[in-house]
This record gives C-alpha cells, structure tokens and sequence, in this order.
C-alpha cells in the first residue's frame, strides 16, 4: 500500500510504501530500542523525509504504535513480534496506557505461559540466560 503524504508546505505531495516504512521502523525500535531510536536514525532507516514521517504517524510514539500494532496482528513473524513486545514491555508500558493495553492484549492471546516466555526472553536479551540466575 502506498500513502501519499500531502504537505502543508509548498513541494509536490511524497509518496512512499507504508508496509516497507513499518517494517524499517520495526526493525530499528527492536535493535535500538524505543528511547535508543531517534527521529533521525528513524529517517535513516526508513529512507522517508522527517515530515512525511510526522504527517503519516503524528510522532516518534505513532511511528512505534504502528509498528507494534501491525507486529501484533501479523503471524507471519512471531519473534519480531515478541521482540518489540519485550520492548514495549521494558520501555513504555508502564508510563503508557495505550501501550499497555496492546501488551496486555497480546499476553492475554499468546495464553497462559506466555508472561513465563516473555520473562525469558527478556532475561536473554539481557544477556542472562537460565546458567547466569
């Protein structure tokens, strides 16, 4: 799906792939995490101009909103879907009732061992495995 971005300011209207920009942004929020990854590395990553980025998502929080979103609902690739989880988990559903509801959500439909999952990944992206507890 494209989306034409049409800005307030005089240029002709940008137009880029939104899947594609998801997927770039997905990326980088899990190898960077949320408060690692700056507007700049996100421009970068997805190769789309600041502006149309804050036109598409509204903020560095939408552009991460819709990736987890999308990551959620995608069963084509659960570990990236755990892996912005652990971030969203980790970084803002705490301070965050939007984002802790979707996390919420997704634990409560990955059933019943899945907070015990999650418990262990997050000990591994920390780099403490079960010999290190």
């Amino acid at each position: 799906m494209f989306l034409n971005v049409h800005s307030l300011t005089v240029g002709r209207p940008r137009e880029f792939n939104i899947e594609s920009a998801i997927i770039a942004a997905t990326r980088l929020f899990i190898t960077d995490g949320y408060e690692g990854c700056s507007m700049d590395r996100l421009v970068q990553s997805t190769g789309i101009h600041r502006g149309s980025l804050y036109a598409a998502f509204g903020s560095k929080r939408g552009i991460f909103l819709e990736c987890l979103r999308t990551t959620l609902t995608d069963t084509a690739d659960p570990p990236s879907s755990s892996e912005l989880l652990l971030v969203a988990l980790g970084e803002l559903a705490a301070r965050d009732d939007e984002i802790r509801a979707l996390c919420a959500q997704a634990i409560k439909a990955r059933g019943e061992n899945a907070a015990h999952e999650l418990g262990i990944q997050l000990l591994a992206r920390a780099g403490l495995n079960e010999g290190h507890v």
